[in-house]
């Protein structure tokens, strides 16, 4: 059996799978590719596997550690108990796992460890699948000490009852039609297999699962209706009685329609209606797969008695000293949809949404990294994230904008910021180790953008990549520069500014290292000045041939700090002026940039706004998360918890309270610069050091 380190096992595998050769879906997003075939039959493919032994088979031991990962995803249980499940989304050649200490669940005579494996076979945002690989392995450690691992005497069984084959969201879920009169397969020898993975050195934390109960749970009519109280992001669990062959429709929903029945056709283009057939007597459905929702309508179809109901809730670890603020409604509200958005849209990866794709973006990222680590001081899932895109160079020069996952999309503004994660990290934890193995990822992106360069080193026509400025397009501020897939001819101000600003961090990291690298921010900044700055305007214009200043185009400048000397005010009063003239994500850039500024009150009062494009509106709409646009109907797809709309948390923190190491990974300490018209406010926030309270 061939081993794959750490693991003293072997990957074991449905028989379906045994003999079947990994498909290549890696490839650059606009490079000629043909996809290949995939059997549907061992899409939506689970398995039950299970190993019995003897407590007396383990000898003497103080610690019992069970590592374990699987492909796509496993649920793990020990003698009936729930352990838990993983492992976060990865390549193949970068694989992850997770380990969970198990001695307290362990019993004299016979123990029984089962694992539930799901193999999606969708190329989606969400794992890397499709690619034919599925299984599992595991280790059982007694004080370090394999004891038991995977192999052939470990037995699985398929489970059919999951019946459906209809998907949700951009092939993001098989919705969980299950039929329980079906009975899972026979058990059988599990298979080994030669896999070709390689996984990393440390184990990966893994999600924190709880359960909840609705706040209100009430009869209407012949059915049922439940609001758990706020957006929440898991999985059903119900206990029935019923007559054989009778169906509980499932309905979930971020919303309720006018006449107060959940939209479970969501606006996020997922479609949350479920059927679960029930066998005669008592039954258990317990769901695998992961939604966004708040409302849950259960509509019997014949007899049936319901006896429980619950959701599993599930993010990464979030603690309860998470940060915190007081300071008059609006902020709070504000503060805690914000707060609600990052810890729903955390999970084994930072996802854009955990509905429509539950994918990690690398520009969600910028904004929801900095978001996360802020309020827990915890940089695990930030690591694991630039891990991520760094891998992602093996398959697309220059990054992909999904990293990691099977579906391939790359975009040019979202490559750039990606010393901007790296050099936040290193602010935050002072791992100059981490920091020098990134400076050739760093280097490596821009050796890709500097294919684009002119003689005076701005980029032309990036059409290796999408040029995405903002999104939805209607948030663009009229941004004056055609940006159809791939873009045309010309140069435009968002992506200069993001690559001046991608040189300007890149070298910032290397002097930081001791490292003299070859001078070229400066001379960027004066060429994308003479481009795209006009003195008489006072502002940017959005490329060379136009008269238009769209906010993104001086907002970006701002942030990076490439406004020429002197015209600081001129820049911001503009940007003042402007308002939220732009979407989420790029507010995250005006905040920030306003604030380099100092133009804090400007920053305060577009935070605490209560107009149609502001946070406020998002909690008048409704929301206990933080939307993907300023109001659900913003957008032709909005969803109602997507974390990238969570820029006042860095901005409060960091840029107000001034909560900022003074040296790289100590010395945390405020320096507020709360504008006098906010009155008084008290902030939490966790840190390396320990919690600071800042009150003013």
């Amino acid at each position: 059996m061939k081993h794959l380190a750490p693991f003293r096992g072997a990957w074991i595998c449905a028989e379906e799978f045994a003999h079947l050769a990994p498909l290549d879906l890696f490839h650059p997003e606009h490079a000629p590719f043909t996809e290949p075939l995939h059997d549907e039959a061992l899409k939506n493919f689970h398995i039950r596997v299970r190993k019995r032994f003897d407590r007396a088979e383990l000898g003497n031991f103080s610690a019992l550690t069970l590592r374990i990962s699987a492909d796509d995803y496993y649920k793990l249980y020990v003698n009936g108990e729930f352990v838990g499940q993983g492992p976060a989304p990865g390549y193949f050649f970068a694989y992850y796992y997770n380990e969970y200490e198990i001695a307290r669940l362990i019993r004299e005579g016979e123990n029984e460890i089962e694992v539930r494996v799901f193999y999606q076979g969708l190329i989606n945002r969400v794992w890397n699948s499709g690619d034919l690989r599925q299984g599992m392995i595991a280790d059982l450690l007694a004080d370090g000490r394999p004891v038991l691992w995977t192999g052939p005497d470990w037995e699985y069984a398929r489970e059919r009852c999951r019946t459906g084959m209809r998907t949700t969201g951009y092939l993001t879920n098989f919705l969980e039609d299950v039929d329980s009169r079906i009975p899972p397969d026979p058990w059988r020898p599990c298979c080994v297999k030669e896999a070709d993975y390689t996984f990393h050195p440390d184990p990966a934390v893994p999600v924190t699962v709880s359960e909840r109960r609705p706040v209100l749970f009430e009869r209407r009519g012949s059915g049922f209706f439940a609001d758990f109280g706020q957006e929440i992001t898991g999985t059903l669990r119900i206990r029935a009685r019923g007559r054989d062959g009778s169906r509980l429709v499932i309905r979930c929903g971020e919303e309720c329609s006018p006449d107060g029945s959940v939209r479970w056709k969501m606006r996020c283009n997922c479609d949350y209606e479920e059927f679960w057939t029930l066998a005669e007597g008592e039954n258990l459905l317990d769901q695998y797969d992961y939604k966004a929702f708040r409302y849950v309508e259960l509509i019997p179809e014949g007899e049936i008695e319901l006896l429980d109901f619950s959701a599993a809730v599930r993010h990464h670890p979030f603690p309860v000293g998470a940060a915190s603020l007081s300071g008059g409604p609006v902020l709070e509200q504000v503060f805690t949809i914000c707060k609600n958005g990052v810890k729903y849209g955390s999970q084994e990866s930072f996802l854009d949404c955990p509905s429509r794709e539950k994918g990690q973006y690398t520009g969600d990222l910028t904004i929801t990294g900095s978001s996360h680590l802020l309020l827990t001081a915890d940089p695990t899932l930030l690591r694991r994230a630039i891990d991520a895109q760094v891998q992602s160079l093996r398959i697309a020069p220059g990054m992909l904008a999904v990293a990691p996952g099977s579906f391939m999309q790359e975009i040019a503004d979202y490559s750039l910021q990606f010393p901007l994660s790296v050099k936040r990290y290193y602010d935050y934890t002072g791992d100059r180790d981490f920091l020098a193995k990134m400076i050739g990822p760093c280097r490596e992106v821009l050796r890709y953008f500097a294919r684009y360069a002119r003689p005076d080193g701005l980029l032309e026509q990036v059409d290796g990549k999408w040029n995405l400025v903002d999104w939805p397009a209607n948030l663009r501020d009229g941004y004056d520069f055609p940006l159809e897939k791939p873009v045309g001819p010309g140069c435009h101000n968002v992506i200069n500014a993001f690559y001046t600003g991608c040189v300007q961090t890149v070298e910032e990291l290397e002097r930081e290292l001791g490292l003299c690298p070859e001078p070229r921010a400066a001379a960027l900044r004066d060429a994308f000045n003479r481009a795209f700055f006009r003195p008489d305007l006072g502002r940017y214009v959005d490329c060379e041939t136009s008269s238009h200043s769209a906010i993104h185009s001086n907002c970006l400048p701002a942030f990076y700090g490439l406004i020429p000397e002197g015209y600081e005010k001129a820049v911001g009063d503009y940007l003042a002026g402007r308002g939220m003239a732009c979407g989420v994500y790029m507010a995250y850039f005006l905040l920030k940039g306003l604030c380099r500024l100092g133009r804090e009150a400007d920053a305060y009062a577009l935070i605490t706004s209560t107009g149609e494009n502001s946070w406020y509106n998002m909690v008048r709409e409704g929301g206990t998360t933080c939307f993907e646009a300023w109001g659900a109907e913003k957008k032709w797809n909005t969803s109602l918890c997507h974390p990238w709309a969570s820029a006042p948390i860095a901005v409060l923190i960091e840029d107000l309270a001034g909560l900022r190491p003074e040296k790289p990974g100590r010395g945390f300490a405020f320096s507020p610069r709360f504008p006098k018209e906010a009155g008084h406010l008290r902030m939490t926030v966790p840190t390396p050091e320990g919690e600071k309270i800042l009150e003013i």
